[in-house]
């Protein structure tokens, strides 16, 4: 499939969780970045609970929801609704529902924002929802196996790798993976540079249509290359100090762009681990791009480069590789282990 120019089908491990939470739960949200597959993952729900799909991200159907929420709010249950975001008068109307009716089962909604930038999604729903955040392919997924690096990294159980570790592959298949990166649409390009492409391209619509639809941004010119300069420290203990100097800004206006990009997941922030209070609240947390090959096109990163056996290119090789979370399927509870790991995976 990699490389193919062709998209097959690849089973996410997440499906299987939103379907069992409906079960329990009156509202499940996905959230996840830009063309993760949150999409796919909603159209294949509602195909087979036999129930439609609400694309907000259709200016039609955003105008129509928009006139009359409680209509669309009342649709047979569950009511699926792809990047609700567009239009936060539905929470209300979502609400005013679950007052009257609170089994579970009763909405299932994605959205490209994460939740805590969608102040209505607290406000309206808060003790009623749970979330899920999807992000780009696994290994595991992308090779059509069930796998889980982290464990194998920590603890050194064979049987959990996947890919080219599997195998004993030379370091050059690492690095292949790691500029393919994880989302969907840049697995199934054919070559690098066409991955490249879309990558910037991809870059260029999250900055210009989400983050200006969350902010007005006084120095929006300044954006990309705060995003730049978090790419060149991704993996690394996160200063927004230095964040700000690079990029031209005042930290207080740095630390609200890094929530932004926080916000559209081009890049998180992982809490600091220890296995003290005291040490977990005094360390700095680190900060990722979200996906390898975003963060390979960001710092103009090519295989060829990565490839040299020169100290400054296996610098940047190791904080590429220190991404888990695309690896790890997109699955949340996992940031204590990938702490753990971050030196194991060093060594690939």
């Amino acid at each position: 499939m990699v490389g193919s120019g062709v998209m097959a089908y690849v089973e996410r491990r997440l499906a299987t969780g939103v379907s069992s939470l409906l079960a329990d739960e009156p509202v499940v949200v996905v959230q996840g970045p830009r063309t993760v597959g949150k999409s796919v993952l909603l159209a294949q729900l509602a195909g087979r609970l036999g129930v439609a799909l609400l694309d907000l991200d259709d200016p039609a159907s955003a105008e129509a929801v928009a006139a009359d929420p409680a209509l669309f709010a009342r649709g047979p249950a569950p009511v699926v609704v792809d990047e609700y975001q567009r239009v936060p008068e539905l929470l209300g109307a979502i609400k005013a529902e679950l007052n009257r009716d609170l089994r579970p089962g009763r909405f299932v909604l994605a959205g490209s924002t994460r939740s805590d930038a969608v102040p209505e999604l607290s406000a309206h729903l808060a003790g009623r929802v749970h979330l899920f955040s999807l992000f780009p392919f696994s290994e595991g997924e992308i090779d059509g196996v069930s796998e889980d690096l982290v464990e194998t990294l920590v603890f050194g159980d064979p049987a959990g790798v996947v890919g080219p570790a599997r195998v004993g592959a030379p370091r050059e298949d690492y690095i292949a993976r790691a500029v393919r990166g994880g989302f969907p649409i840049a697995v199934a390009r054919r070559s690098e540079a066409a991955r490249q492409r879309w990558f910037g391209d991809y870059v260029v619509t999250v900055l210009e249509r989400d983050v200006a639809g969350l902010a007005q941004l006084r120095q929006r010119e300044q954006l990309p290359r705060l995003l730049r300069h978090l790419a060149s420290r991704t993996g690394q203990l996160l200063n927004v100090t230095a964040a700000a100097e690079a990029a031209g800004l005042d930290r207080g206006t740095a630390a609200g762009y890094l929530a932004l990009l926080e916000a559209v997941f081009l890049v998180r922030v992982l809490p600091a681990w220890g296995t003290t209070l005291r040490r977990r609240t005094s360390t700095a947390p680190k900060v990722h791009v979200v996906d390898s090959g975003l963060a390979a096109q960001l710092l103009g990163l090519s295989a060829a480069r990565l490839a040299r056996v020169d100290p400054a290119a296996m610098s940047e090789l190791g904080h590429l590789l220190a991404d888990l979370r695309r690896r790890r399927g997109g699955q949340t509870g996992e940031l204590r282990r990938g702490h753990r790991a971050n030196g194991a995976l060093a060594q690939l």
